[in-house]
């Protein structure tokens, strides 16, 4: 075989996996704490809020680290619907379209958020800086509070999503300020 149709053979293969459907086995909301099932709602939905803030924000300044990270924050909300399914917990975020949410907290954070964010590319900056701070602190108290490792895992991961979106933040922000 050539190089060639070694590369189609992987190619096939992989897409095949890509499109191998994954099984989620579900388990009852019942074997969640109160706590558990409050963060995961949560964290769902503030997720979606950075998601959405970032979004608005490339929309108004066109600065790409907002398009960036906006992606990555629909991966974070992906991995918590992932968990949500798992546990038959329901889905906060669904049917909510960009910029409504079911918590009023993150309803008028987000409102507040963008009336900063619109004033000027470094304010906008700002506001990236401040939604990484706060999930960074809501994941750090969600996994303290998780009894199950598959949460813990999942909340680890998007912490450290988090401490490189507020990495990124501050240089963009730093360039701007000199």
């Amino acid at each position: 075989m050539n190089a060639r149709m070694i590369g189609f053979m992987v190619l096939l293969l992989v897409v095949g996996t890509l499109a191998i459907p994954v099984i989620v086995p579900k388990v009852q909301a019942s074997t969640l704490t109160e706590d558990e099932i409050h963060w995961l709602t949560y964290m769902r939905e503030e997720e979606k809020m950075a998601r959405d803030v970032y979004l608005y924000l490339y929309s108004r300044w066109g600065l790409r680290i907002f398009q960036n990270i906006a992606a990555s924050e629909q991966t974070h909300m992906n991995a918590i619907k992932t968990l949500l399914d798992r546990y038959g917990v329901p889905d906060p975020a669904a049917g909510k379209g960009l910029g409504r949410f079911n918590n009023s907290d993150l309803q008028s954070l987000y409102s507040k958020l963008i009336l900063q964010g619109r004033v000027s590319r470094i304010a906008a900056l700002k506001v990236g800086v401040f939604i990484e701070k706060t999930d960074i602190e809501d994941l750090k108290i969600g996994i303290a509070t998780a009894n199950h490792r598959d949460i813990k895992t999942v909340y680890s991961n998007l912490l450290q999503g988090s401490l490189n979106h507020l990495v990124s933040f501050r240089s963009v922000l730093a360039k701007f300020v000199g």
